[in-house]
């Protein structure tokens, strides 16, 4: 593993903190030898909101446990009880501040299109989520499986989940909203598996999700650049490794560009980070 020193042993998948106590520390106990100089800088674990207290912060501190991630999924005590979360906004205020002052690293995970929610409840969320200032966040977009109360939920017709393109929508506004509170998004959709794809029944799943969000990026600020300038055929310049996303799936942002009457060439550049861009004047033509 490549730059094994900011790396960490990862417990995920259920709520780690919540687990019988000595099954908990056995697995601890058992990654040890693996933590320290010249090996992993240390253990990440998730867990619930409401299994998170001093004690137990204690006992992850001794065996070199670095970053928390809590399942907030919702800052809305409405959405959380409709959807039989178990525990409260205030439950994920108390735990996030007392994991930070503790010098955990704190990451925070939100669903976007659970049960009962609306595109201004998710936003709001995130705005929630921001004044908690968590290190890293993961977006993860509602999907629909068999065998479920929300499978039931959907089958019913009492639960309709949004479509893809206001997923992406509302998704791309809260990429812009952590990019600019300097706060990391470290997961934003599902990963690709047979058993999500076996088992879905609906709900917000591309294999791709996070591109298709940072296509609707650049997409917006390359759109919005050009027709604030005097321009109709001009060269963008982009991150370098962003070119792609720039371009869009099938050209699919180029081809949208010209469809409104703008031709656009996408370049790499050493000098542009994150989702800024730049046009190039001189390869810039006014029609």
């Amino acid at each position: 593993i490549e730059n094994k020193a900011e790396t960490e042993v990862a417990f995920f998948g259920g709520s780690f903190t919540a687990i019988e106590k000595s099954y908990m520390i056995s697995l601890l106990e058992c990654v040890q030898e693996f933590i320290g100089i010249g090996k992993f800088k240390g253990i990440r674990i998730s867990t619930r909101p409401d299994c998170i207290d001093q004690d137990i912060l204690t006992l992850l501190k001794k065996y070199n446990v670095t970053a928390i991630e809590l399942g907030a999924q919702s800052m809305d005590n409405y959405i959380l009880e409709q959807n039989d979360r178990g525990h409260t906004a205030q439950d994920i205020i108390n735990s996030s501040d007392l994991i930070k002052s503790n010098g955990f690293e704190l990451g925070l995970q939100m669903m976007i299109g659970l049960y009962k929610s609306t595109p201004d409840i998710d936003i709001n969320t995130a705005e929630e989520i921001i004044k908690l200032n968590p290190d890293t966040v993961r977006i993860y977009p509602v999907v629909v499986l068999e065998n479920t109360r929300l499978g039931e939920l959907y089958k019913n017709g009492e639960y309709k989940p949004y479509s893809i393109e206001t997923g992406v929508e509302i998704s791309t506004r809260l990429i812009e909203m952590f990019e600019d509170k300097g706060i990391r998004i470290i997961k934003l959709g599902l990963h690709a598996s047979e058993l999500v794809e076996g088992e879905m029944l609906g709900g917000l799943y591309h294999p791709a999700f996070r591109e298709l969000c940072d296509n609707k990026i650049f997409y917006n600020k390359i759109y919005d650049a050009v027709k604030k300038s005097k321009y109709k055929s001009c060269t963008v310049l982009v991150p370098k490794n962003s070119v792609s996303k720039a371009t869009g799936q099938n050209k699919c942002n180029i081809k949208k560009l010209k469809e409104q009457g703008y031709d656009i060439k996408i370049k790499p550049s050493d000098f542009i980070e994150n989702y800024d861009i730049m046009i190039i004047e001189e390869e810039a033509t006014c029609i």
